[in-house]
This record gives structure tokens, C-alpha cells and sequence, in this order.
């Protein structure tokens, strides 16, 4: 059974809110250093965000002798415009590099990229 998942940030507790608010999933435990997101509402998977001491974020896209992005996020959105003033909104920020016009490539507050896909993105 897969439980769920780890990502490492300067401040966990911080990146765990950004991300319940962004998702609306609860934030289900918090303690220093670790912040615990249930994704599902059965409480069966989770997102634990842990404190990373010399964290340096990803770079994105990926350049030679720089930190490579571990994994990404990718959240299906019915309105991309919208979605993605929302996640501004909540301390994200727009990557320059756009390569699909039915994708916006963010960044977390940690500096992780994410992405918004365009639910309609086969019409």
C-alpha cells in the first residue's frame, strides 16, 4: 500500500499551508520541523513536508551543475487563467519557460515547480 510521499523545505510549515490551500486538503498534523497533507478524504494518503537543513531549490528548466528537480507536482485545473492568479495569489510564482500552451509551470515557495494542466488539454 503506498502511504504516501516526503518533500523536503526550508520551512515545512509554510510550504504545507501554501499547499492545502492551493489543493484544499487538511493539513492533518504539524510539529516542528514536519507538516503532514492528507490527499485523499479516506485519510489514506498523505504529503509530508520535512525540514531540509541547506535546502537549495530546484532549477527548472534543468541546467548542467545546478540542483535538478526531484519530482513535480501536477495538479489538473478547469480553468488554467484562473488557476493560476489563484496559486500567485497564495506565493507562487510563474516560471519564464512556458513549453505547452495547455501546462503553466509554476513555482512553490520553496522554489519547487508545479504544474496547472488544462483539464480540456485533448480538445
Amino acid at each position: 500500500m503506498w502511504w504516501g510521499m516526503a518533500v523536503e523545505a526550508p520551512d515545512p510549515a509554510a510550504l504545507a499551508r501554501f499547499y492545502a490551500e492551493l489543493t484544499g486538503w487538511p493539513l492533518v498534523h504539524e510539529e516542528p520541523g514536519t507538516s503532514i497533507l492528507a490527499t485523499r478524504p479516506d485519510g489514506s494518503n498523505y504529503i509530508v513536508f520535512q525540514q531540509a537543513t541547506g535546502y537549495e531549490p530546484p532549477t527548472w528548466p534543468p541546467a548542467k551543475g545546478s540542483q535538478r528537480p526531484m519530482m513535480h507536482f501536477d495538479f489538473q485545473v478547469g480553468d488554467l487563467d484562473q488557476a493560476t492568479t489563484e496559486a500567485e495569489s497564495l506565493g507562487a510564482t510563474l516560471s519564464t519557460h512556458q513549453p505547452q500552451p495547455h501546462v503553466r509551470v509554476l513555482f512553490d515557495p520553496a522554489g519547487h515547480p508545479f504544474c496547472l494542466v488544462r483539464d480540456d488539454a485533448d480538445e
